[in-house]
């Protein structure tokens, strides 16, 4: 038995480290392909273009029901979550895991699922902890696990976030992955895979397409608790295992960084309608005021320009937090 299935993530920067990584692989690759690259949802993908120019393997788009090819690149098309299932490929609309569809976590389950110990996941370049639980369900299944140097990687937050949560074989420079996929493909395995924990078995059926199927048994994936999904505002399951991923009852899923990236996405947007509020009660209490005062009015006119300054300093206040965050999301700190 040897490892057949090769899946691969990737999203911020990982076009580039995918082009290094294909350069390397032989034109006889004794197996499969499959890659994720995290990409909005509108509009068609380029990918398949570009990974077929740089290297010797031909690399197409996924369609449902193609059959796994060994020596074959193969490629997740836009807003469709691909799933590894008997030899076969799916694609699916089901719920967005991080807010991405399609989403690595979904094909490496469904890896871990379909070929057990004949897997290997490699995470590229990418922003925050996608990967993470994907990665760790092929372990778990006796697969291995690859990451690019995070010193090599334009973004590092995901293989540095592989590498804090999982035990993983090799780490190695994109340039240096397709000779190391190529040796790695060629060795004999002897693993049997451990039986299927049932929660992989769900999740796996959750980001399907057969509408329905898994949904009602959300609730035994985990415990409740009081967080709610950025997506629905539904309540949110803690789902148990080393990666501490949240799914909430409609299915949608959210590593920790991830989910504290989208509340702060949300807490910024909320800010700055909390701005514009103020602003608009500055100009009409600033209009009130000067009514108030062409009438002979002063003390009411006194009143409404109170509120003004009151607003003008709310305002202020929100402005430079607002700014100073910036600040820090623009150095890194």
């Amino acid at each position: 038995m040897h490892r057949d299935l090769v899946v691969v993530g990737a999203s911020a920067g990982g076009v580039e480290a995918l082009r290094s990584l294909v350069a390397g692989l032989p034109s006889d690759l004794p197996a499969a392909v499959v890659v994720v690259l995290h990409m909005p949802a509108g509009g068609s993908s380029a990918l398949p273009t570009i990974l077929g120019r740089s290297g010797p393997l031909p690399a197409l788009a996924v369609g449902d029901g193609m059959p796994l090819r060994q020596g074959r690149i193969h490629i997740a098309p836009p807003d469709h979550h691909t799933l590894v299932q008997n030899g076969v490929l799916r694609l699916s609309r089901g719920p967005t895991e991080n807010g991405h569809r399609p989403a690595v976590n979904v094909l490496f389950r469904s890896a871990a699922l379909s070929a057990g110990p004949a897997a290997i996941g490699v995470v590229l370049s990418g922003m925050l902890d996608d990967g993470v639980a994907g990665m760790a369900a092929i372990k778990n299944q006796g697969g291995l696990a690859l990451v690019q140097s995070p010193g090599d990687a334009l973004h590092p937050g995901m293989p540095g976030s592989v590498l804090e949560h999982v035990a993983v074989d090799h780490v190695v420079p994109a340039s240096e992955m397709g000779a190391m996929l190529s040796e790695l493909v060629a060795e004999e395995i002897t693993a049997v895979a451990p039986p299927v924990p049932e929660t992989l078995r769900l999740e796996v059926e959750v980001s399907g397409d057969n509408a329905g199927a898994g949904f009602g048994d959300i609730p035994k994936l985990g415990r409740t608790t009081t967080l709610t999904c950025p997506d629905c505002a539904g309540s949110l399951l803690e789902i148990p295992g080393g990666s501490g991923h949240h799914r909430c009852l409609v299915g949608h899923a959210w590593t920790p960084d991830a989910l504290l990236d989208a509340y702060s996405g949300g807490l910024e947007r909320a800010m700055w309608t909390a701005v514009r509020t103020l602003e608009e009660k500055i100009a009409l209490a600033r209009r009130m005021a000067g009514h108030a005062r062409q009438s002979g009015r002063a003390h009411i006119a006194d009143r409404y320009s109170d509120q003004e300054e009151e607003a003008l300093a709310a305002a202020d206040v929100l402005r430079k937090h607002l700014l100073r965050s910036e600040l820090r999301e623009g150095t890194g700190s």
